[in-house]
């Protein structure tokens, strides 16, 4: 520790600390434009300037750092003049953009011109204009705005991965740009609007559709995928506007991906607003009574054992907790929560979670990833990986399909004969995990939703123990879940009762006739048209496959129109906060549910949503502890099994950006796609010229 005065109070900080981390411990302001916590120094605003006494010239604090007997001032005349001087050079070529800016009111060079600058501009000469770069359909630029803090270019570098943002020209000339004037190709890209300090890059999507002030916000969470990632919602009326990301340092820190922040506006289209039924195999307009009653008929004409249901990826736990009660009154054992029929021990919290925790990621020195593409399948989780990386000393092992995960991987091999080949001891990287201090294996859960993922998954398991992986306060083994419904669903026991049918078992037996009835909950990601004759009830937010299939269409709310609990890939509960109210007619899951069984003259034993969550909270005590992470025992799990000769591991997502109804109704996720798929025709044909 090192002593340093400022502006008169003495404190005491860490040796190595800069100056402005110093001031902040003291609880001084000090203004900045480049520095952020996140990223690597720059020093090229200038706009930290403090005075240190003995300095002959003003020292930019988030650069230097502070030495035993320091004596910085952060306010002083000389700090003010040279703070007022930095702005005026900064806004030296800014344009009057304010009135049309879409950063107005949460632009930081509006706060600090007005907190720290002089009031008044003594040049006159012509202000430099600068050409629009091409950033892809998410990023907006106006670089005629921009500053040159290099934010943007340290982002895509450091965190994303992707060295595609850099500078050209120098002094006046320098401007920020694309290489090649190509897109962004990053999942994170967007991110960079939060970053920008100016109006230089701003929300393409979002573009003068609304004021900051006129937005109702709303903290909630993605459930995009299953990291369970922070985020606001900021709405006008009853239309989501856009997107942000909120801090959390142990799931997302203050990042989210491009399909977290852009996909809302597949929530106004596509919609279900109102109750169907099919007649002479076209869906007509219903009544809820109408609806209901029929679903409630055909309930009661059909046998127990020919009931089933399916849930999708994004359903909440209170949804899932009634639909539960629900099959449990009717009889029926037949239902699943993995529609891709992953494997999974419902009793062994430990088989399906990731047990070293998110954040926890950055303690592994050695990392061995089955049959995943954290890169689409979690980019933040692979952001966190990467940046471990970055600090050195981390070794990173893939078995499956090769890809550019954004650091040094061994690619191993391509499918679970090279895992248990692994599990047997063999190999280079056997020995690297087996002298690493924490390694870490990593599923992922396209490797277990396989006829043989049990044995994939026991052989992880082997592998885990021979590694010494889990030790003392160390568990360095975890499932990367894909749906934000999974762990949830799993943890309440939404899988096959005694002699009852997972997701494959049901769509064997609706086409067999052994099935006769199918509740889909969101579950539009199998394959519909393997359902036979079997009568489909659909519960859902948007025409998707399910819909088409639908003999009836129940229409339900989506995650930003009611209340909901959630629970991650490493088991953290969270709750999400209703923004705006469901389109029409549509009704909350849990409501649709609960009026059905008053019809089969089963009621459910809840009445509001508080009763649900009380019932959830007495069947799963967990599930009532938001934001902890509820220990889970280490134990024996998986099955064994002959590897060899197995198929090698496939990609659970072909592609990132129309993984669930809502992104696959979004215009936006659509032009991404678009952009991806020909920006790889576009490497393919470089490749073969």
């Amino acid at each position: 520790m090192v002593k340093v005065t400022i502006d008169g109070t003495e404190i005491e900080v860490e040796a190595g600390s800069t100056i402005l981390q110093a001031c902040e411990q003291a609880g001084r302001e000090v203004p900045r434009f480049c520095y952020h916590e996140r990223l690597s120094i720059a020093g090229n605003c200038r706009m930290c300037l403090v005075e240190v006494e003995k300095s002959p010239k003003p020292v930019a604090s988030c650069a230097m750092p502070v030495n035993d007997g320091m004596v910085v001032h952060t306010d002083s005349p000389q700090v003010k003049k040279d703070r007022e001087g930095v702005m005026e050079f900064l806004l030296i070529n800014h344009p009057l953009d304010c009135p049309i800016c879409d950063q107005g009111g949460e632009c930081d060079l509006q706060d600090q011109s007005m907190g720290y600058g002089m009031g008044q501009n003594r040049y006159d000469e012509n202000k430099r204009a600068v050409d629009e770069k091409n950033m892809g359909p998410l990023v907006k630029t106006v670089m005629t705005r921009c500053i040159h803090c290099t934010r943007c270019v340290r982002f895509a570098s450091e965190v994303a991965g992707v060295d595609e943002i850099g500078a050209i020209g120098r002094g006046e000339d320098m401007e920020i740009t694309t290489y090649l004037e190509a897109a962004l190709t990053s999942e994170l890209s967007a991110n960079v609007i939060d970053l920008c300090p100016v109006g230089a890059l701003t929300s393409r999507p979002f573009a003068f559709t609304a004021r900051p002030w006129e937005l109702k916000k709303t903290e909630t969470i993605d459930v995009m995928d299953a990291m369970g990632s922070n985020i606001r919602v900021d709405a006008r009326g009853r239309e989501v506007m856009r997107v942000m990301p909120r801090l959390n340092e142990d799931v997302n820190e203050e990042w989210i991906s491009d399909k977290t922040r852009f996909a809302c506006d597949g929530l106004k289209y596509q919609r279900l607003d109102r109750p169907y039924l099919k007649q002479d195999g076209k869906l007509v307009a219903a009544e809820w009574d109408d609806a209901l009653d029929i679903v409630a008929a055909k309930v009661k004409a059909t046998e127990p054992s020919k009931i089933a249901a399916i849930v999708g990826d994004m359903a909440s736990a209170e949804t899932m907790k009634a639909l539960k009660d629900l099959m449990a009154s009717l009889g029926s054992a037949n239902v699943d929560c993995r529609q891709d029929g992953g494997y999974a021990e419902a009793g062994n919290r430990a088989s399906y979670l990731m047990n070293s925790t998110i954040a926890g990621v950055e303690d592994a020195d050695a990392i061995l990833i089955i049959g995943s593409n954290l890169r689409a399948e979690a980019p933040l989780l692979n952001a966190r990986i990467r940046k471990r990386w970055l600090d050195g000393g981390l070794k990173v092992g893939n078995v499956g399909t090769p890809a550019d995960l954004t650091y040094t991987v061994q690619q191993l091999g391509a499918g679970p004969e090279t895992l248990a080949d692994l599990a047997a001891g063999n190999g280079a990287f056997f020995n690297i995990l087996q002298n690493a201090e924490r390694p870490l294996i990593l599923v992922g859960s396209g490797a277990v939703a396989r006829a043989d993922g049990g044995d994939v998954l026991g052989t992880a398991r082997a592998l885990a123990d021979k590694v010494g992986a889990v030790s003392g306060d160390w568990t360095g083994f975890g499932v990367v879940q894909t749906a934000a419904s999974r762990v949830g669903g799993l943890d309440l026991g939404l899988v096959p009762g005694d002699g009852g049918r997972d997701t494959a078992g049901i769509i064997a037996g609706a086409q067999s006739g052994e099935v006769e009835l199918v509740f889909l909950l969101g579950a539009d990601e199998i394959d519909t048209d393997q359902l036979g004759n079997a009568t489909v009830v659909y519960i859902g937010t948007h025409g998707d496959n399910g819909a088409h299939r639908a003999d009836v269409i129940l229409p339900g709310a989506a995650y930003t129109e009611q209340d909901g609990t959630y629970v991650n890939m490493e088991g953290r509960v969270q709750r999400a906060r209703r923004a705006v109210f469901a389109p029409g007619q549509a009704k909350e899951d849990w409501a649709i549910l609960r009026a059905l069984s008053g019809l089969l003259d089963a009621p459910l034993p809840y009445n509001s949503r508080d009763q649900l969550v009380a019932a959830m909270v007495e069947d799963v005590p967990h599930l009532g502890a938001l934001d902890q992470l509820a220990a889970a025992t280490w134990g024996s799990f998986g099955t064994t099994g002959d590897l060899a000769g197995a198929a090698p591991f496939a990609d659970p997502i072909a592609d990132f950006y129309l993984t669930n109804p809502i992104a696959r109704a979004s215009k936006t996720m659509a032009a991404c796609s678009k952009q991806r798929l020909e920006l790889t025709a576009q490497g393919e044909g470089r490749r073969n010229a």
